[in-house]
């Protein structure tokens, strides 16, 4: 198996535990354009895709980890909302209803408030 894909850090995390930063895991810079990111994911997808890699037992497995570290990855920064919540340090790739559950712990009225401009208004973090 090909060990460059962008897996960054292949120490085995379950699909649910991202192994590294989204944006490596793509091969994309931060500020990559919706289309930068669908073509990297298209092109990781063809390459880790589980049924390509069917007649080899012993790699499939991996490659379906892989593939679905790569689908969690696609689908936070092909949505706006997440990509900021990510961006800014609040995505919980652990919750599925990411808006719900967020919006349900926190009790703080002006921590709301400060969570619905960053997810509504779409605005990114230039942490460094």
């Amino acid at each position: 198996m090909d060990a460059s894909a962008g897996s960054g850090n292949a120490s085995g995390a379950g699909a649910g535990a991202p192994a590294c930063c989204y944006y490596t895991l793509l091969g994309i810079r931060k500020n990559a354009s919706a289309t930068d990111v669908r073509a990297a994911y298209r092109r990781l997808a063809m390459k880790w895709h589980p049924d390509r890699w069917a007649s080899d037992p012993g790699a499939a497995g991996e490659a379906n980890r892989r593939f679905q570290r790569i689908q969690e990855a696609y689908s936070v920064l092909s949505d706006k909302g997440k990509r900021a919540m990510y961006d800014a340090g609040l995505f919980d790739p652990l919750d599925d209803d990411d808006q719900v559950k967020l919006a349900s712990c926190v009790t703080c009225k002006a921590t709301k408030s400060f969570l619905n401009f960053w997810t509504n208004n779409i605005v990114f973090l230039n942490i460094l």
